[in-house]
């Protein structure tokens, strides 16, 4: 298994989203944190069930998608760490 580590800017992404998300639907919100950090949990044991994000040549740089969501994670020799959480439908910024 390997680790998961979330960076500051993921975290802040998914609050942000969340945030929005929460002013129409605080159910809503709550699920989608909820199946990020389940659709994240699976990683564990499969870190490379992403694909690889089109927008970078780097076969570890990789993304899981969760509805209009992308899950932005970079594969390391010792850990895994999501550096990401954006809307399809924005302009991947890393």
């Amino acid at each position: 298994m390997v680790e998961i580590k979330w960076t500051d800017n993921a975290l802040v992404d998914l609050d942000d989203n969340a945030s929005y998300i929460s002013k129409d639907s605080p159910n809503y919100a709550h699920i989608l944190v909820k199946q990020i950090y389940e659709m994240v949990s699976h990683l564990e044991e499969f870190p490379k069930f992403g694909r690889k994000v089109p927008e970078y040549n780097d076969p570890n740089l990789r993304e899981i998608l969760y509805k209009n969501y992308r899950i932005i994670y970079l594969i390391k020799s010792e850990h895994l760490e999501i550096i990401s959480i954006s809307h399809g439908s924005r302009l991947l910024k890393l």
